[in-house]
Formats: structure tokens, C-alpha cells, sequence
């Protein structure tokens, strides 16, 4: 018998075993206008049965498992007698949900939730998308992160240390095992959402951005009792079970970490150098070697070896960092935005960014890429556009001789500066357009230095992006009262502000507006790199999707309740460039890619309620 990933399904023509028919499946999947076919034919039966099904989190069902299915897979008297729609269950565990009071205590439920039930889990979230993703993900997660070594329940994911090296490959191997995988999420805790070295912790950054590839891609959809099929308001993303998140256990010099008896990582000061190398790179070669059609993304890797490592492999597989190129490439999308409610162009703009570490690199390199690309700068030309600020001061040649200038960011500094370098002076020397924070120090946009953004121009351009909120440089509420006209975009999510009796949206900077289209589209594409065009493409048509150019009140990202859809024409966007690039590898045109987008998105087991399909589904649209 062949194993069909960890799902418990194994196809066979053999025993008389509860069986169900694709093809016959697919026929009354036809009487729904949204489907038209499935991705795979030919006969599954469920192998597990009784208590094993109901601890399978990716089959179980719950109280949804219909009286048929229960007598057929020995669940009589294993389930409260009522039978339940997905509806049904989602209201109940919202209910739950919200008697938590504390924001961690309400991951700490989703947690749980998501390792009795993938269905429940992600039908609850599809439904209060913008509600439930600032406690999967940031802010709440970094808190949850924090604290994970005395949160610990259960494993998950692939956990890599260092003092079991000569191991790696057959612990991937055994994690992969009978898996089809199409995305690996990998960090080594070394920087994480704001907060510093995290340890094995880091694990909790790499499962919660692989809920979101689940989550954010998509389309809306009703319910439809009629044809006896069920699904929640999201269709989903990619199927979690070809999501590896993995975290390089290189050691830790979080103190805290280190002296804490109940830490479960590798109780050791952090690697570096060779040794940090070497490790980094068995990995790399090991996801090459055995799924090199996969796309590696890379998450809060410490500044040290971010922008490092992304050079050294990026032109060797598929790979993405998301500190990196989905931060720059939302905030270009926010600025391509800003400057269409302008009416100017980016080579116009005077930028600073108050932070030179990778993500203000990422941010920096990214926007100036976009200079060269859409408006022909030369790279010099491109570079002058910029003033880069940290601990030190502004970026000079005087910081540089005294190498306090971080490698990547040589190309910033400014050769001809006499003047005063702290963050106000370089705002009233040069009037900035743009004002970027990627600093963490909460309150750093102070109200003199945000007045002096007001004074340079009628509406200045202020994006305060650190995380979490009590890291941001500034308040909407504060920064909109000092200049009554700014065009703002944060890293942490705001309420809305009232301005002159009018209320204005407050565009979160948010990178699950963006990496899961740009992860969805390199990976439908099985592009051979996710390149600097692909990444543009994908911010351009983020930009598009604002409202702000036509109503300069609006918000100037869409919202991210509605990120299923703008994910999904993101994808599409960047899938087609690599066809105009030519580095996409599938056997079909570039005209199919729309259809085959829709195609290949993961629809949870128990969705469809009928034919007890215990299977997540592909299906087409």
C-alpha cells in the first residue's frame, strides 16, 4: 500500500473498504457553477478510523461527520449525537475564542484549535480574517514567540540543531516522507518581528506565516446548502500539508533564553562564522537536492546574515526573504500609491529611512530598484534619492571610515554631508517627501520632527513600520493632528482617525498583503527564481488595488480582510512575468495562468460535506 502523505489515504482496489470515487465525486461537484472539475481522479479509502481519525487534525471533522460516516469509520459513540455543520462549529468556537481576554490567550486557543482541527481552524479565521490576524500573526505572535519554551504543548514543523548536524538530511528525509512539498518556511530565530533573538522559538514565526499562505490567497465564496456543499468565505491558499516550516537551532545569546530552565532549545550561545555557515548551508543544499521545484522562504534571520545569505543563494534555487523583499515590496506598493494621490514620481522623491538595518535595506534597495526599472534612473542617480539613519546618525563617509555602517548599506552613504546627522536636522536640511521608520524606538517621529515634515511639503508621505505597536515611531492620531494631511501607512494595524470631522483609514504595511501572492505565483509557475521583476510586478499590482489615487482620503493599501483576492491577483501578476522572463518551468502558456491559479488552491477536508470525502480536495474553477 502507498501512503498518500500523513493523511491516512491509500489508494487501493483491494479490500472492500469504505471508498469513495473522484471521478463520481466530480460529477456532483459539476451541479456547482464555481467547480468544474477535480485535480486528480481515480479511488481513495480513508485508513483510519475511530480515535486515530479523530486525532488526525487534518481529517478530523468533529461533530460534522454525518451519521452515514460515523457507522462507516467506527465513530458511533466516539461523538456527541448532534450532527453539526462547519457553520455551526465555527459559531460555537468563536464563542469560545471570545471569552479569552488576553490577546495571548486567544493564540494560545487558535493554537490548540488548529492541532485538534485544520478545517475549524482555518473556517474560523476565514471568517474573522482581520479580527484573527493580528493574534496569529504580529502583533500578539511575537508576545506568544517570547514566551514559547513555557507555552510549549505540542511540536511542529522540523526543529534542525546544530549538535545533531550529521543527521539533518535523514530528519528532513523522515519529515518529508511520502510528502509532496511546495513551500519550505525557514528561519533561524535570529531576529524576530521586532523583538531580537528568539532561539528555537522561532518555529512560532514560521507555522504562522504558513496559516497565512493558507489563509490569504483566495477568493470569496457563499454557502450552498442546495448542492450539500460547505465552504467558509475564504477559499483557501496553499494546502498546509506542502507547507514545511522548519527553524535552524543555531544557539541562542538571548540571556534570558539562556538561563531559563524551561528552555527547549539548544541551550548555547548562537553560532557564527564557519560553523554558522556551514550549517546554513547543509540545509540549503539539502532543499535543493530533494525539492529543488520548491520555493524557500526565509524569515527574521538576524541583520548579520540576511541580506548575506539571501546573495549567496538566491541565484541558486528559488528563494525569497520576506524581511527583505516583502517588506520593500509593500512599502513600494504604498509609496506607488502615495505618489499617485502626488501627482509626482518616485525619481522626485527625497527619502529618508530611520532604521539601515535589513528590513530599511530591503525597503531602500527595493525602491530604488523600482526607480531604475520604471522611470530608467541609473543606479547612482537612484541612490542620491536616498538618506539612510541609524543609532549612529546619518550614513556618512565619517561613519563608514569608523565601519559603523552595516554591509549592504555601503552604497547610501552620503560622501558630501558637513552638517548635523540626527534624524530632525537631516529633516530640516533636506525636506524630505518620505519619512520611513524601521527603527523599533517607539516615539522616535516626534512632534517637531513630524511639523517639519509639513513644512517641506503639502502632504508629506509618513510610514512609522515598526512592530509591534509599542515600537512605532508614531501614532496615526498623534502624526495626523501635527499635520492634518499626511499620507501614512504603519507596520502594526490602527483604527481609523478623525481629521477635520472626517474619518481616515489607516493603511497597515502589512507583508500578508503581498508574499503569499508572491510565494502562490513563483510556485504555480515553478519559476526556477523569484526575480526582481516578479517581485515589481507583484507591487505594482498591489498598488493598483488602492483606492487612495482616485479618493485621497482612502486608505492606501487595501484592507487585510480583503487580502484573499488581492493575494490572488498578485500571483497571477507575478506568475505571468515569469513567463515574460522566461524562468517559468510548467508545461502550459502564460494566457492558462488565471485558470490555473484557481486550480491549484487547497480547499480544507470537511468542507464538502457529502460522499465523506476525507481529503483535501484541489479543485478548479
Amino acid at each position: 500500500m502507498t501512503r498518500h502523505g500523513d493523511s491516512g489515504l491509500v489508494p487501493t482496489h483491494g479490500e472492500k473498504r469504505h471508498m469513495i470515487s473522484r471521478r463520481i465525486f466530480a460529477r456532483n461537484l459539476l451541479q456547482v457553477k464555481s467547480f468544474t472539475r477535480l485535480f486528480t481522479e481515480g479511488p481513495l479509502r480513508v485508513s483510519q478510523r475511530g480515535e486515530a481519525l479523530l486525532n488526525n487534525a487534518q481529517l478530523n471533522k468533529g461533530v460534522a461527520f454525518t451519521r452515514e460516516e460515523r457507522k462507516e469509520l467506527d465513530l458511533d459513540g466516539r461523538l456527541p449525537y448532534a450532527v453539526a455543520t462547519l457553520d455551526v462549529q465555527c459559531e460555537r468556537a468563536y464563542q469560545q475564542y471570545q471569552s479569552r481576554d488576553a490577546p495571548i490567550h486567544k493564540n494560545t486557543f487558535l493554537q490548540s484549535l488548529k492541532a485538534q482541527n485544520w478545517t475549524l481552524y482555518y473556517g474560523l479565521i476565514s471568517r474573522h480574517l482581520k479580527e484573527m490576524i493580528p493574534i496569529i500573526y504580529t502583533p500578539t505572535e511575537a508576545e506568544a514567540i517570547s514566551s514559547y519554551s513555557h507555552l510549549f504543548r505540542r511540536s511542529e514543523g522540523l526543529y534542525l540543531s546544530y549538535p545533531d548536524m550529521e543527521d539533518m538530511e535523514k530528519n528532513y528525509l523522515a519529515a518529508i516522507e511520502s510528502k509532496e512539498i511546495d513551500l519550505i518556511i525557514c528561519t533561524d530565530g535570529g531576529q524576530i518581528l521586532g523583538i531580537g533573538d528568539q532561539g528555537v522559538g522561532g518555529i512560532g514565526i514560521s507555522t504562522a506565516k504558513a496559516a497565512l499562505y493558507t489563509l490569504v490567497l483566495g477568493c470569496r465564496g457563499p454557502t450552498d446548502a442546495h448542492n450539500d456543499i460547505y465552504y467558509p468565505s475564504l477559499i483557501g491558499g496553499i494546502d498546509p500539508s506542502r507547507i514545511l516550516p522548519v527553524t535552524l537551532d543555531v544557539g541562542t545569546n538571548n540571556k534570558d533564553l539562556l538561563d531559563d530552565p524551561l528552555y527547549i532549545g539548544w541551550s548555547h550561545e548562537r553560532l557564527q562564522g564557519d560553523q554558522y555557515d556551514a550549517f546554513v548551508d547543509k540545509f540549503v543544499n539539502i532543499v535543493k537536492k530533494h525539492n529543488r521545484h520548491s520555493l524557500l522562504h526565509f524569515e527574521d534571520f538576524g541583520n548579520e546574515n540576511a541580506q548575506r545569505l539571501l546573495d549567496i543563494y538566491q541565484p541558486k534555487l528559488s528563494l525569497f526573504n520576506d524581511d527583505i523583499q516583502g517588506t520593500g515590496a509593500v512599502t513600494l506598493a504604498a509609496v506607488l500609491a502615495a505618489i499617485g494621490v502626488t501627482k509626482s514620481k518616485l525619481s522626485e522623491q527625497r527619502i529618508i529611512c530611520f532604521g539601515a538595518g535589513s528590513a530599511g535595506l530591503g525597503i531602500c534597495n527595493q525602491i530604488r530598484d523600482a526607480m531604475m526599472q520604471l522611470e530608467s534612473l541609473d543606479r547612482k542617480s537612484a541612490n542620491s534619492c536616498f538618506y539612510l539613519i541609524d543609532r549612529h546618525g546619518l550614513l556618512t563617509d565619517h561613519l563608514q571610515q569608523e565601519k559603523k555602517v552595516n554591509k549592504g548599506a555601503e552604497e547610501y552613504v552620503r560622501q558630501d554631508w558637513n552638517g548635523p546627522t540626527g534624524l530632525l536636522d537631516v529633516v530640516k536640511t533636506i525636506k524630505p517627501t518620505i519619512l520611513m521608520g524601521v527603527s523599533t524606538q517607539g516615539g522616535a517621529f516626534t512632534e517637531e520632527v513630524i511639523r517639519a515634515m509639513k513644512d517641506s511639503c503639502d502632504r508629506p508621505i509618513i510610514f512609522p513600520l515598526s512592530n509591534p505597536t509599542r515600537l512605532t515611531e508614531v501614532t496615526p492620531q498623534n502624526c495626523l493632528g501635527w499635520t492634518g494631511a499626511a499620507l501614512m501607512a504603519t507596520g502594526s494595524p490602527f483604527s481609523s482617525v478623525k481629521v477635520n470631522d472626517r474619518s481616515i483609514d489607516i493603511a497597515e504595511c502589512n507583508n500578508a498583503l503581498i508574499y503569499p501572492g508572491l510565494g502562490f505565483g513563483t510556485i504555480i509557475s515553478r519559476s526556477r527564481v523569484l526575480s526582481p521583476g516578479m517581485i515589481l510586478a507583484g507591487a505594482q499590482r498591489l498598488a493598483n488595488l488602492s483606492a487612495a489615487p482616485e479618493n485621497p482620503h482612502a486608505a492606501l493599501l487595501p484592507d487585510v480582510e480583503d487580502s484573499p483576492s488581492v493575494n490572488m491577483e498578485i500571483a497571477i501578476s507575478v506568475a505571468e512575468k515569469a513567463f515574460d522572463e522566461g524562468v517559468a518551468t510548467v508545461p502550459w502558456k502564460k494566457e492558462e495562468v488565471r485558470e490555473r491559479a484557481m486550480t491549484a488552491r487547497w480547499h480544507p477536508v470537511g468542507m464538502l460535506k457529502s460522499n465523506f470525502l476525507m481529503h483535501p480536495w484541489i479543485v478548479e474553477q
